[in-house]
């Protein structure tokens, strides 16, 4: 049974009255009080939920969810946790699990029909993989640092001194981390003769093999990769990135590192960027001409907004731990609304990374063309760039509460 001991009453009667949110709008008067009975916490995490702007219209999907609203699968050794379509509806095209790994705990030796794509998120682990050349990879990652796993190649992951937390994504919607190929699991329903006559040895030799699926357990931390690595004749194969280390493409807003098939070869079906948008600034209004876009908040808070065309348009709040989906070309952004840097990552399933700036759309448009389209004057023309920020941010144009 849990310690965890948690009272919502309690916490109530510390909120002063005046903190607690109602649903009316300053700008129109617009709402009325809400006499609940109600969730006041979920209200003060979703502001602009509870009271959209008035540019919000029409009917939207949910497109975010908080991991600490999933259920945790907890092992000896670690736990994991899950975010797909059945969470999520409209996460058709990806995946998230997230997963912490205790000193020497290990996510046993697996593979499965998805694509793993992961970013490290603290502490240490050591990752193996063999491709079906036989070329093997061992290597210890750090925060930051990503790896990529293609359909179908066996791999593991244990974590180090510290122990470790990632992020795992998957090209599948659907895909769960307690359907994969195990090899606990495989040999528990193999016959010991079997396995006696593929390994030449005597079934006595598999006598305490596991029962059942390990899926994570608890091992003893690994000594250096130089004492414990078994050299292949085949040669090895690169399966991890660092992406923190990359140079960033840096703006006035912040920064953004991009990862692909073009800087991480082997990542031939997931590409990614990492954004970091300073308190006041905001990743500009844009869109993905090539597919969805799962996002990960790692630290900070904000709002965004999607576009969905045809008069349709909701505003969300996001925070670290949430994740967020945003449905193939609808135009967006992300505004920071806090007082420390927001830092997310943005995933695609696509081997190439891609973006459209509305700003620069607009730049290298005949002018006329925009001035008659959106009744505007010189003044905006003037204050258009034809080179891409990607976080964006002007003195006396930063978030206000409303």
């Amino acid at each position: 049974m849990s310690n965890n001991n948690f009272n919502y009453e309690d916490l109530l009667r510390c909120i002063p009255p005046q903190d607690i949110p109602q649903p009316i709008r300053e700008s129109d008067g617009a709402g009325g009080t809400d006499l609940g009975p109600r969730d006041i916490i979920r209200a003060i995490e979703n502001t602009n939920m509870l009271v959209p702007p008035v540019t919000d219209a029409g009917t939207v999907p949910n497109l975010t969810f908080s991991f600490s609203d999933t259920n945790m699968t907890l092992k000896p050794g670690g736990w994991s946790r899950e975010i797909t379509a059945r969470e999520l509806p409209v996460a058709t095209t990806l995946a998230g699990v997230n997963m912490r790994l205790t000193p020497g705990g290990v996510r046993e030796l697996h593979w499965h029909k998805e694509v793993e794509w992961s970013y490290m998120l603290a502490g240490r682990a050591r990752i193996t993989a063999v491709d079906e050349n036989g070329k093997n990879f061992i290597a210890d990652v750090g925060p930051g640092d990503i790896w990529y796993f293609p359909p179908g190649i066996p791999h593991s992951i244990q974590g180090l001194e510290e122990g470790c937390e990632f992020l795992l994504v998957f090209d599948n919607g659907n895909f769960s981390d307690l359907d994969t190929f195990t090899i606990s699991d495989w040999f528990a329903h193999t016959p010991k003769e079997v396995l006696s006559a593929n390994f030449g040895l005597p079934e006595e030799a598999f006598r305490d093999i596991p029962k059942t699926e390990k899926y994570i357990y608890q091992s003893t931390v690994p000594g250096p990769i130089s004492e414990v690595e078994p050299l292949s004749p085949f040669g090895t194969r690169k399966f991890s990135h660092s992406l923190l280390g990359q140079k960033p493409i840096t703006s006035p807003g912040g920064s953004v590192r991009v990862v692909d098939s073009r800087n991480f070869p082997v990542s031939q079906l997931i590409s990614a960027a990492l954004v970091e948008i300073l308190p006041g600034a905001m990743r500009e209004l844009h869109w993905h001409p090539n597919n969805d876009e799962f996002q990960y908040f790692l630290t900070g808070q904000g709002r965004m907004t999607d576009y969905a065309a045809d008069g349709t348009a909701r505003t969300f709040d996001v925070r670290s731990g949430n994740v967020g989906y945003m449905p193939f070309c609808y135009g967006h952004y992300i505004q920071n609304t806090g007082t420390t840097p927001l830092w997310y990552l943005e995933i695609f399933k696509s081997p190439i990374y891609q973006d459209v700036s509305l700003t620069q759309w607009m730049a290298l448009t005949p002018p006329q063309i925009v001035k008659t389209n959106l009744n505007v004057g010189n003044e905006v023309i003037s204050s258009l760039r034809k080179t891409k920020w990607e976080v964006v941010r002007f003195p006396g144009f930063e978030y206000k509460e409303k």
